[in-house]
């Protein structure tokens, strides 16, 4: 007699951002998980929410769902500054939690975030749903074979044509900034090379631009890391680009292998591999990256298999996200309240 299933995930989701219906909505419904609950400081906001994906039922504030006992998982797409207090609110009230990236405003908070979640014993994930796809799997895989050599250098490149002036991701007391959005998945795709070069990468030196009219916030930002063994890594991020560009290129001593958009591969999901032997592009499935990732968040709440994220690991990255900042003359985000 075989098993029974593992019970859908019961999820509450905080606010009503667009990103929600590509990372989680989809998600969640292809994987049979239950929309529980969604909350908006607008409450018209949630009800058009909950109309138009299908979620069961609105409440007035955050503080209502995470209330609610039916919910168990919590998705936090909120603005960044909002990413700290209600991860802490959620983990005191005994929830999983999946927030978006970055875990929080700066390292202090982020080493809050994960004091609270060893406390609750719940399950936390910052949501770099990238590292699930395969295609960030075969960069890996082509470093682990010894295919590409011993690394030598990576370069990370996220940038987005820039979002509307009113947007928080512009705003300083919502800790924003091009390093926060976008290239805090150059920075951990960097992080992620470690088994390869000796050890996690530290920062040696950065270079940003300010946002017209927006003083402290990063319209861009360069950031050059070294790793134990001498590899060396560029992470270069931009908010206000002329294009979409997501690009990860691993050089190594006997060859280099370039995922052209590693951050959404299922849009492009090439590797394209040159070696002394030749070129050649593989292509690893056009499966959101973000099915991947809800697959393996269900996996480790219902089943207990390991993840690869956690709440030390964002920590980690929001220390190397402060100290670039710091290198390039800006200094870490503002924590904000709830």
């Amino acid at each position: 007699m075989s098993e029974s299933a593992p019970q859908p995930l019961r999820i509450g989701i905080l606010g009503a951002a667009r990103i929600t219906g590509r990372a989680l909505v989809a998600p969640a419904r292809s994987g049979g998980h239950r929309l529980v609950a969604v909350a908006a400081r607008d409450r018209s906001r949630a009800e058009a929410f909950a109309a138009a994906h299908g979620v069961e039922r609105t409440h007035g504030s955050y503080a209502e769902l995470l209330a609610d006992p039916e919910v168990e998982v919590v998705y936090n797409p909120l603005a960044n500054g909002l990413h700290g207090p209600w991860n802490l609110a959620a983990l005191a009230a005994g929830k999983h939690v999946l927030t978006e990236k970055p875990s929080a405003s700066n390292a202090v908070e982020a080493g809050e975030v994960r004091e609270a979640a060893a406390k609750s014993g719940t399950v936390f994930m910052e949501a770099f749903h990238y590292l699930f796809h395969p295609v960030t799997r075969r960069l890996h895989e082509l470093l682990a074979s010894g295919e590409l050599g011993g690394l030598r250098h990576a370069e990370a490149m996220v940038a987005i044509p820039a979002p509307g002036p009113d947007d928080p991701r512009w705003s300083l007391p919502l800790a924003g900034g091009a390093l926060m959005d976008l290239g805090c998945y150059g920075l951990h795709a960097l992080r992620t090379l470690a088994p390869w070069a000796g050890g996690a990468p530290r920062p040696v030196a950065a270079r940003a631009g300010e946002r017209a009219g927006a003083p402290g916030v990063d319209e861009w930002l360069d950031a050059d890391v070294v790793f134990p063994d001498g590899a060396t890594g560029t992470a270069r991020c931009h908010m206000a680009y002329d294009r979409l560009e997501m690009s990860l290129q691993i050089v190594g001593t006997r060859g280099e292998a370039t995922a052209p958009n590693f951050v959404l591969p299922h849009q492009d999901d090439r590797v394209v591999v040159r070696t002394a032997d030749g070129e050649r592009t593989e292509h690893l499935g056009t499966r959101s990256s973000y099915a991947y990732q809800l697959e393996a968040f269900a996996a480790r709440v219902r089943l207990g298999t390991p993840l690869p994220l956690s709440a030390d690991d964002a920590l980690e990255t929001m220390r190397l996200v402060d100290a670039c900042y710091e290198a390039a003359g800006l200094g870490p985000r503002p924590r904000s309240e709830r």
